[in-house]
Parts: C-alpha cells; structure tokens; sequence
C-alpha cells in the first residue's frame, strides 16, 4: 500500500510537470515542449493506472489531481507570476483538505 502511494504521489508530481510543459508548448506549436508535455503525461497516467491496482479509485485520483492542481497553482504563482491571494491560497487549503478527508475515510 505504501508503494502505492509513493507511485501516485510520482505520478502527481508528473502531472505538475506535462501541465507546464504544455504551457511552454504556446498551443503546441513548440514541438519540443510540446512531446514533452505530452511524453510525461502518458508516463504519469501510467503510474496511475499502477496505483489503482491497490489504491480505491476515487481516493487515487482526487489525489492525483489534487497533487497536480495544488502544484501547477503554487508554481504558477512563485515562477509564472500569477496572482497570489488570500482567497486563492484558502480555495488550494480546501483542495488539501478534501484530499486529506477522502483519504482519512476511505473504508
């Protein structure tokens, strides 16, 4: 089970990476980016697909996507300058918690 969760958190991690990839990608008129992007998703769905064999499949991709949403907005914010407020540092605690809480009462 812990491996599991090592692989999911992996393939959470992947999907900040294909997400900014494909930003970089302009619409994927940057090839390079762009099969990057696109090369690390698949690799991250992968490992998803390797953690639901042990994981319940509503806790792992709430998880995942959370991992990413939570990642692709703290990078935007730090590196892309986007926007960085109150209102949507509480909206990414949420996401946190609501992954926290499916994991604590997954049974």
């Amino acid at each position: 089970m812990v491996m599991a969760w090592l692989i999911l958190v992996i393939a959470g991690l992947l999907e900040i990476v294909w997400s900014l990839a494909l930003k970089q990608a302009e619409g994927l008129t940057r090839i390079g980016w762009a099969a990057t992007g696109i090369g690390v998703a698949m690799v991250s769905l992968g490992l998803l697909s390797v953690a639901l064999k042990s994981l319940p499949v509503g806790t792992a991709y709430a998880a995942w996507v959370g991992i990413g949403t939570v990642g692709v907005a703290i990078v935007g914010m730090i590196a892309l300058g986007e926007p960085v407020s109150w209102q949507r540092l509480s909206f990414i605690a949420l996401i946190i918690l609501g992954v926290i809480g499916l994991n604590l009462f997954d049974s």
